[in-house]
C-alpha cells in the first residue's frame, strides 16, 4: 500500500525575533499588502504547508512557493519547515511579500474538463471522493502543469474549505484515487495506509512473458532527478525497500495482463519493479524500448497501459468502501487485438 510521507516535527522557534512579529495575524491573503501571517483553522489542520499556500496565493507559480519554503521565507510559528510539514489547527503562517509580476492568471477548468472529471466520480459520501482519474491528467498542478485533478475538483466544490489527495497517481496512469473532503476521513484512511489496512490493485499489461512463480517483486527503489528535471527511478541496494506483489491474468503473444498490488507506495514502483524482472509495462516512455513500445502502438495503445483498478478502506465510522474502477475502452482495444493475435 502507498505509505504518505511522515510530517515533519513541529517547527522550533527561530533563536532571533521574526521581523514580522508585529503583524496582525490574517484569514486572507492580499498580494498587493507587505509580510501576512496567518492562521491555520481546525478544519485544514493536517494539511500540507505546500498545498495550504497553493490554495491561498493564487495565481503564484507552484514553483515559486516551492522556492519560498527553501528558503525561509516562510516560517510556521516562526520556524522554517519543508513541503511536506503537515500543519496544526493555530499555527501561524508567515507569508512573505510576492511581487504582482511574479503572478498568474489563475488557471481555471474549462467546462470539458470539469465535465470529464464529474463524469468520472465514482463514489462521494461520507467525506470521501472516489475519481476514475483519466490517463494525461496529473493530480496537482506543478512542473510544467498548470491544472490537476485537485485543482478541478476545488474549483467544482467551492463550498467546501478541504479538499486533499488521499494518496496519488502518476500523470499517465488512470483509474481509482481517493480525495478527502473532511480532514477526519484524510488523517482515517491516511492511518489505514500507513497501517496496510488500504487495498489497492492495478491493472497493468507487462511486455514479453512474465516469469512464471514470480509472484513478488521486493527490492529497494531509488529515486533520481536528471538535469532535465525528469524524475526517474532505479533499482539500488541503498535505495528504500519497496514491494510488490503480482497476480497473472492473462497471458498473450508477447505479453501478460497481472494485476499488481502495491504494498509500499514509491514513485513509479510498479513500472519499475516489472521492468526488474524483464517485463517492463507497454506504452512506458520511461522504463520501455521504444522499439518494444513501436510494436504495442501498432496495436492501438497510445498510453502507459497502467489502471488503478481498486480501491478499498474504511471510513472513520467503520464502514467499509470498495469502489471499483472500470478499464478504459483504449485499454480494452488492445487487449482484443492481442487476443487476436
Amino acid at each position: 500500500m502507498m505509505r504518505p510521507m511522515r510530517s515533519n516535527p513541529p517547527p522550533k522557534s527561530a533563536p532571533a525575533a521574526d521581523p514580522a512579529s508585529s503583524a496582525t495575524p490574517t484569514d486572507s491573503w492580499s498580494p498587493s499588502g507587505g509580510v501576512q501571517l496567518l492562521t491555520v483553522p481546525d478544519e485544514l489542520a493536517g494539511q500540507r504547508i505546500d498545498n495550504f499556500l497553493q490554495a491561498r496565493l493564487k495565481g503564484v507559480p507552484r514553483s515559486r512557493i516551492y522556492r519560498i519554503l527553501r528558503k525561509g521565507e516562510v516560517r510556521v510559528n516562526k520556524g522554517r519547515v519543508k513541503a511536506e510539514y503537515k500543519l496544526q489547527a493555530g499555527d501561524l503562517v508567515r507569508v512573505p511579500p510576492i511581487r504582482a509580476a511574479e503572478q498568474a492568471p489563475a488557471p481555471v477548468a474549462g467546462e470539458q474538463l470539469r465535465k470529464l472529471v464529474e463524469e468520472s466520480i465514482l463514489y462521494d459520501a461520507g467525506g470521501l471522493l472516489v475519481i476514475n482519474k483519466p490517463a494525461g491528467l496529473a493530480v496537482h498542478g506543478g512542473s510544467g502543469v498548470r491544472l490537476g485533478l485537485i485543482e478541478v475538483l476545488r474549483q467544482m466544490y467551492p463550498q467546501s474549505r478541504f479538499i486533499e489527495l488521499v494518496h496519488r497517481l502518476d500523470r499517465d496512469t488512470s483509474g481509482a484515487i481517493m480525495v478527502a473532503r473532511k480532514r477526519s476521513v484524510l488523517q482515517h484512511v491516511q492511518a489505514e495506509l500507513r497501517a496496510g489496512r488500504v487495498g489497492k490493485s492495478y491493472l497493468a499489461l507487462a511486455a514479453g512473458k512474465w516469469p512464471r512463480g514470480r509472484r513478488v517483486v521486493e527490492v529497494p527503489l531509488r529515486k533520481n532527478t536528471l538535469k532535465s528535471g525528469e524524475r526517474m527511478v532505479s533499482v539500488d541496494p541503498e535505495g528504500k525497500p519497496s514491494e510488490t506483489r503480482f497476480q497473472v491474468l492473462e497471458r498473450f503473444r508477447g505479453a501478460t495482463l497481472v494485476a499488481a498490488e502495491p504494498v509500499t507506495g514509491r514513485t513509479h514502483q510498479i513500472r519499475v519493479h516489472a521492468q526488474f524482472v524483464g517485463c517492463p509495462l507497454a506504452g512506458d516512455a520511461k522504463y520501455t524500448a521504444d522499439a518494444v513500445n513501436r510494436e504495442f502502438r501498432e496495436l492501438g495503445l497510445k498510453r502507459l497501459f497502467l489502471h488503478s483498478a481498486l480501491v478499498r478502506s474504511t471510513l472513520p465510522g467503520g464502514e467499509l468502501v470498495e469502489v471499483k474502477a472500470p478499464i478504459p475502452a483504449e485499454l480494452e482495444v488492445v487487449l482484443a487485438a492481442l487476443r487476436d493475435l
